[in-house]
């Protein structure tokens, strides 16, 4: 028989991008032969969970059979009933969860209800990937901040851009194809203005399931963004971050084009990021992709507020002492202060490498 943890993980994938503030669960039924006969994925907020998915799916055959779901079925009523309760009764006798549910409401408590109603549990098949999927959820429920994920594709010698600002591309087109799928599965994707003065990009999400418009945050003090940039002409959800300083007429022409201007608290003339990833975590967003510019991204690995790195290295040689790298600001003074990126992993699309790795 497959693993079937691994079958839920990837029904679990089918759900990222579209189950926000809500975790992506997977969920199989397995019957004492070894036959999957429920399977499902965590729908859009308000509707069903991954194990009611599985469970309608499962139908009568569910009574006596076994459940992998990869986190805790939660056991209080939100927008929909407790999932435990349906587990129990349905006469599921054994279910396998791949982690506990962070959030405090939950934690233990759905595992400690069906291990009351006489069912077996067992935890922790399949942990670290299901942990992945869940990782904005986590820190969001348990922290009320969303996850912060840098992006940044450069050349072997470090450049996003050559001293003319031209960065058409550097890497090639399944990195980019890789991209938009992690667009996808953001709530937001936060870039700094002078990365809007230069390249206009449009910050779109496009994959294969469609195209799918994620808040797009420009993080800008004095409101320079124009009002004919691309990542503003579209009807898709923008925001401008804009510093306590800026003119009260340049908000005003914003909010009359009916664009959003959240004005928050400066530090040293810049927005207070701080402040802002608050604010976002207040309005329900739970993960950031943030794709530059290197001030933006200097500041935010300044201030200690990346979670997440993915790092995408082109095997080209760009050159140049102009030419644009990455990360701006100060940085450390000895390589022995450098932040070292924590279970790090490499892929290949390509040519190109693509690294990850988390910064706690």
């Amino acid at each position: 028989m497959a693993d079937p943890m691994e079958h839920a993980l990837a029904l679990a994938r089918r759900a990222l991008g579209n189950v926000s503030p809500n975790p992506a669960v997977g969920a199989v039924i397995v019957n004492k032969a070894g036959t999957i006969i429920g399977g499902g994925h965590t729908q859009p907020p308000g509707f069903a969970h991954a194990e009611i998915m599985a469970l309608r799916q499962a139908r009568d055959a569910a009574q006596g059979a076994t459940m992998y779901v990869t986190l805790e079925p939660c056991c209080h009523y939100g927008r929909t009933p407790p999932c435990t309760k349906a587990i129990i009764a349905a006469g599921i006798r054994e279910v396998h969860m791949a982690m506990l549910d962070p959030n405090p409401i939950v934690f233990g408590k759905g595992r400690a209800e069906l291990e009351a109603a006489g069912i077996k549990t067992i935890l922790g098949e399949h942990e670290e990937e299901a942990k992945e999927l869940v990782e904005a959820y986590a820190k969001h429920i348990t922290t009320g901040e969303p996850f912060v994920t840098v992006k940044f594709a450069m050349s072997l010698d470090g450049k996003i851009a050559t001293r003319t600002f031209d960065s058409k591309w550097i890497t090639n087109e399944r990195s980019r194809e890789y991209v938009h799928r992690l667009r996808w599965e953001s709530d937001a994707i936060m870039v700094g203005v002078n990365t809007v003065l230069r390249d206009d990009p449009h910050l779109t999400a496009r994959t294969p399931d469609g195209e799918r418009e994620p808040l797009r945050i420009i993080v800008d003090s004095r409101g320079r963004t124009p009002l004919e940039a691309n990542v503003l002409r579209t009807p898709h959800r923008a925001l401008i971050a804009a510093a306590e300083t800026i003119e009260r007429s340049r908000a005003e022409v914003y909010s009359r084009q009916g664009i959003e201007v959240a004005i928050l608290p400066q530090q040293n003339g810049q927005v207070d990021l701080k402040s802002l990833l608050a604010l976002l975590g207040q309005r329900g967003i739970t993960s950031i992709l943030v794709e530059g510019g290197g001030t933006l991204l200097g500041s935010i690995f300044t201030l200690g507020l990346a979670d997440k790195v993915i790092a995408f290295i082109a095997p080209i040689i760009i050159g140049g002492r102009e030419a644009v790298t990455p990360i701006a600001g100060e940085g450390v003074a000895a390589v022995s202060e450098a932040l070292r990126l924590k279970r790090v992993r490499m892929e290949r699309f390509g040519d190109d490498i693509m690294i990850s790795g988390y910064t706690r």
